[in-house]
């Protein structure tokens, strides 16, 4: 009979497998539920953290337009560079990271912990921008989840330090800081790209899906510097502050005919390539920002004044014996002794000042004032340079005797070196201003006329004889051509007065000077040792950029008779 006890145990069983079914059943059945849940109620935002995860909006930098000379070379470019990011969110911190990162980055891990505390929910973050090639390479190849490489550009300067103040400079952000870089910004930059990317685990890129934004590279531009002349005058003037053991120098060539500006350096100078922040005062572009009483540079324009007055002509006589006279309580002095009875061009020769203040004084005061204003002085040349200073010229309403007086040689007006030679342009130019370009100009711009032509063609001749054997620009001759200028020494002011151990020394001058084709300005600030004067100290600087200039420039000699022509 016990036999027939066993259905009670199989009923048992039975019980514990439907259990088991049930169970399973139900499993099955939440399985089935969370899949539809996934593909159908939450697939929005599922295959948005995917997409976050393995699609990614990439930039693409713009290419930085070029800055060429006015022939074509290439004087800034931009060259492709790798900089490294990161994605906290995904980047794992162990000690084996951190060391792949401080051996290729040079990066403690103190600094990627700072990163990844003050950035936990960003998704990049830079960890270290323009990186060489082969860096860029290791970091690749070390397949650290949640570093990239980015492709940027930097900018690379062929010249370095001979167009580093006209050019500027770029940050690391390849935008403009200073100079021609940062005048023309918006039209170097162009406009950066955006990309759709499918990246893998490891953050390379799969497949590109779709474009964003198009990119749009900078325009190039063309600027009027000459790359030989401008190599050419920063040697000559890197050569004369040297040798004078100056505070500094500044040195511009100029067209005559076009207003173009061939080439504008200064000294001291700095590399662009390798910029440090130490170096402040060595970015300036001293040819446009900085002022200074120009001394006795300023008498041809003080002369050209009086002549265009009607009141004088350059073979009138002035008196200037005994080499001294008072204005008031103040003394106006010769620096060489007295000249007597001499031709107002003589006083230009030997830069007589008791012969330019005398005149300036039987004038009405505002017509000097009047003539320098409309020669340039006291405002910006119009140049576009970022910084350029406007000069300074006091209103003759306020001018007591003794101001006119030493305004007629050089003091008591502050300008710059671009300002002196967009004057002696005028001069030159037959007395018509064009305007001042830094930019390779494409015909000859429309200028305007301020002076006479035959003031202009006076004072010239007058220049003319300051740079002959016995005038104060005797250092400035050429042979080959003749050459029109005048030399300047100013000493330099000081709370209460001037300092009578620092000095200016400049140089202006204008070749060929029968039909004039450059301008060339050299200034030397403040030289220390074997003179200071401005014929002793610019001079020879002078006469090695306009010489080579002008040979560069294949303009013809007009004073055959200076050549030693061997048949």
């Amino acid at each position: 009979m016990k036999y027939f006890d066993q259905p009670k145990a199989v009923k048992v069983y039975k019980w514990r497998y439907y259990v088991v079914v049930v169970l399973l059943s139900l499993c099955f059945l939440g399985l089935i539920g969370r899949m539809f849940q996934l593909t159908i109620f939450d697939r929005a935002f599922l295959q948005k953290q995917g997409n976050a995860r393995s699609i990614r909006v990439v930039k693409t930098p713009a290419y930085r337009g070029m800055i060429t000379d006015r022939n074509g070379k290439p004087l800034a470019i931009s060259t492709p560079v790798n900089s490294i990011w990161l994605n906290p969110q995904e980047f794992e911190n162990t000690p084996e990271n951190m060391l792949v990162l401080h051996n290729l980055l040079g990066l403690t891990v103190k600094h990627v912990n700072a990163l990844l505390e003050n950035n936990k929910k960003r998704e990049f973050v830079y960890l270290k921008r323009r990186i060489s090639p082969i860096i860029a390479n290791q970091i690749k190849e070390a397949g650290l989840k949640g570093i990239y490489l980015q492709k940027e550009y930097r900018r690379y300067y062929p010249n370095a330090e001979v167009t580093s103040h006209l050019l500027g400079l770029t940050n690391i952000d390849d935008q403009g800081q200073e100079g021609i870089e940062l005048a023309f910004n918006d039209a170097l930059s162009g406009r950066p790209g955006e990309k759709i990317v499918l990246k893998d685990r490891m953050g390379h890129t799969v497949k590109e899906i779709d474009q964003a934004r198009a990119q749009f590279p900078g325009h190039d531009l063309a600027l009027s510097i000459d790359q030989k002349i401008q190599y050419l005058a920063f040697e000559s003037l890197k050569e004369a502050v040297d040798q004078y053991k100056a505070k500094a120098g500044s040195a511009l060539v100029l067209n005559v005919k076009t207003g173009e500006v061939l080439a504008m350096v200064n000294q001291p100078d700095f590399n662009p390539n390798s910029p440090t922040h130490s170096m402040g005062a060595n970015y300036r572009n001293r040819a446009v920002t900085d002022i200074f009483e120009p001394g006795s540079v300023m008498k041809a324009f003080s002369l050209a004044s009086a002549i265009e007055s009607g009141e004088y002509e350059p073979e009138t006589i002035v008196d200037t014996h005994p080499g001294w006279f008072t204005v008031g309580r103040n003394r106006v002095s010769e620096l060489h002794g007295d000249y007597g009875e001499i031709s107002v061009s003589d006083i230009l020769k030997h830069s007589s000042n008791v012969g330019v203040a005398k005149i300036a004084l039987s004038l009405p005061p505002e017509n000097l004032h009047d003539f320098l204003g409309v020669m340039g002085f006291g405002e910006s040349t119009g140049s576009g340079f970022p910084g350029e200073r406007d000069g300074y010229l006091v209103n003759y309403s306020r001018w007591p005797d003794i101001a006119v007086s030493t305004l007629a040689f050089g003091y008591g007006v502050s300008v710059t070196p671009l300002q002196l030679a967009s004057a002696y342009g005028i001069l030159a130019s037959g007395g018509i201003k064009y305007p001042i370009s830094l930019t390779k100009v494409a015909e000859k711009p429309q200028g305007e006329r301020v002076l006479p032509e035959e003031v202009a063609a006076k004072v010239l001749k007058m220049l003319e004889s300051v740079i002959s054997k016995d005038g104060t620009g005797r250092n400035a001759r050429i042979t080959g051509y003749h050459v029109a200028g005048k030399t300047g020494t100013a000493r330099v002011a000081i709370p209460g007065g001037y300092d009578h151990h620092r000095h200016v020394g400049s140089m202006v001058g204008i070749a060929p000077a029968s039909d004039p084709e450059l301008v060339v300005v050299v200034v030397i600030f403040e030289p220390t040792v074997k003179g200071y004067y401005g014929g002793v100290v610019a001079g020879p600087a002078f006469s090695k950029i306009m010489s080579g200039a002008l040979h560069i420039l294949k303009i013809a000699p007009d004073d055959v008779g200076s050549l030693n022509i061997v048949s």
